[in-house]
């Protein structure tokens, strides 16, 4: 199936279900949807970084932090959590992500819904050649160093910073 096929749930600023529609149609008209952030780590505690290819629908070949994706219509933030992390990761049998927060994430042109959630990936990645077109794992330290010269995906720029301040705060999450 073409990605901007793929049929979503619209959604209200109070994230109640509005309506139904293509992806494609949904970007290209700037409606509200729903997104997941799954933040991956390997045992090691190191984050799973790539870049996107370069045929994505929105932010091609920019850098991520974060894999996840667009919850498909009639399906839960947790369902589309697990299957974005193995889809995007290339695994099977991945434990559960643990979900951490929600917000709206606003852009002039984007706006959605976004969960944010964890998980550690115990086996070696093998991502999906469709979506991850480069991949590696870097300490938090390394990912710090390359904010600012690398192109990264703006709202999981964003997403980022929201984790590192609600774990400073000293809510729930297990980072590294």
């Amino acid at each position: 199936m073409n990605p901007a096929d793929e049929i979503l749930d619209t959604v209200d600023e109070n994230d109640e279900v509005v309506g139904q529609m293509p992806r494609g149609e949904a970007t290209a008209r700037g409606l509200r949807h729903r997104c997941v952030f799954i933040e991956a780590r390997d045992t090691a505690g190191r984050l799973f970084v790539h870049r996107r290819t370069a045929t994505k629908l929105v932010f091609p070949s920019h850098h991520d932090m974060f894999v996840g994706g667009v919850v498909g219509a009639g399906e839960s933030y947790d369902e589309a959590a697990l299957r974005e992390a193995e889809e995007e990761l290339g695994v099977s049998g991945l434990p559960r992500p643990t979900p951490l927060f929600k917000f709206l994430y606003e852009s002039p042109r984007h706006t959605w819904w976004s969960y944010v959630y964890e998980v550690r990936c115990p086996v070696p990645v093998d991502p999906q050649a469709e979506e991850v077109a480069w991949h590696t794992f870097l300490t938090d330290a390394e990912v710090e160093e390359r904010l600012d010269t690398w192109t990264w995906v703006p709202d999981g720029l964003e997403t980022y910073h929201r984790l590192r301040a609600f774990r400073a705060a000293g809510r729930t999450g297990a980072g590294a």
